[in-house]
């Protein structure tokens, strides 16, 4: 199967239809979630062991601001992922089941990411990080740019750790087969790395392998998973059964 135009068309089509619910929820779920910032900023600040500062006037606001945005996506992330694949229904023509279930695993594998970079990933770089102060130097963070700094890298480990789910998408709908995957893993190997040296808060090789090691796995996970499935026999047969359908409305047209 190919990404022809008429797919893309009714892929923003669907896409367009629940763009206003989303920002409506996004945006009630921001003011509510402002309300009670002042109690989650404090959870956040404890990785840092010490007290934010402002630099302007309207930074805490901004910063708050921030926070209950972040959050709303994180807490709404589920909607959003039912409307994504909602919207990939219709032009790859998926079955109600399986946009259900490819939304349940890539809910489950954003807040897996998510966690896994606020529990482990984030102390340990904001601690290296920290640690270059020194007793000479007093760290001062801006409350601005550590709600950006945490914000950021928790969505998008999340973001990244659902890899295989659009793997075995790919695969299923014709896209990618898996030989594609098998044969291209150096270049996988040489994306993650790369995301990771830049998504990961330090440059250091342990916390790039906080981020690399998990996505490679995840990688070969998505490859094991489509071959125990046979998605990509699965994928051939079906366009198999399509082209002489195709072939036959067109012999009848001509």
């Amino acid at each position: 199967m190919t990404i022809n135009r008429k797919a893309i068309v009714l892929f923003l089509q669907e896409l367009r239809s629940s763009v206003r619910q989303l920002a409506l929820a996004i945006v009630c779920w921001t003011l509510l979630i402002f309300l009670w910032s002042d109690r989650l900023l404090p959870v956040l600040q404890a990785h840092v062991g010490g007290k934010l500062y402002f630099f302007s006037v309207a930074e805490p606001f901004l910063a708050h601001v921030k926070l209950s945005f972040f959050t709303a996506l994180f807490v709404l992330m589920p909607l959003l992922l039912r409307a994504l694949w909602r919207a990939l229904a219709l032009p790859f023509g998926m079955s109600t089941l399986r946009r259900a279930v490819f939304t349940v695993a890539t809910t489950i594998l954003f807040y897996s990411g998510a966690l896994f970079c606020y529990q482990l990933t984030l102390p340990y770089g904001i601690q290296f990080l920290l640690g270059f102060g020194g007793e000479t130097l007093t760290p001062a963070i801006s409350i601005n740019r550590f709600a950006n700094f945490i914000s950021i890298f928790v969505l998008a480990f999340g973001l990244l750790f659902e890899l295989p789910v659009f793997m075995i998408f790919c695969t299923s709908t014709g896209l990618v087969s898996c030989a594609t995957f098998m044969r291209h893993r150096r270049y996988a190997v040489l994306i993650i790395a790369i995301l990771a040296a830049v998504l990961t808060p330090t440059p250091d090789v342990v916390n790039m392998a906080l981020m690399g090691c998990p996505l490679y796995f995840l990688y070969e996970l998505g490859i094991v998973l489509i071959r125990i499935f046979r998605l990509d026999r699965n994928a051939r047969a079906a366009r198999a059964k399509q082209a002489p359908t195709e072939e036959g409305q067109v012999g009848l047209k001509s």
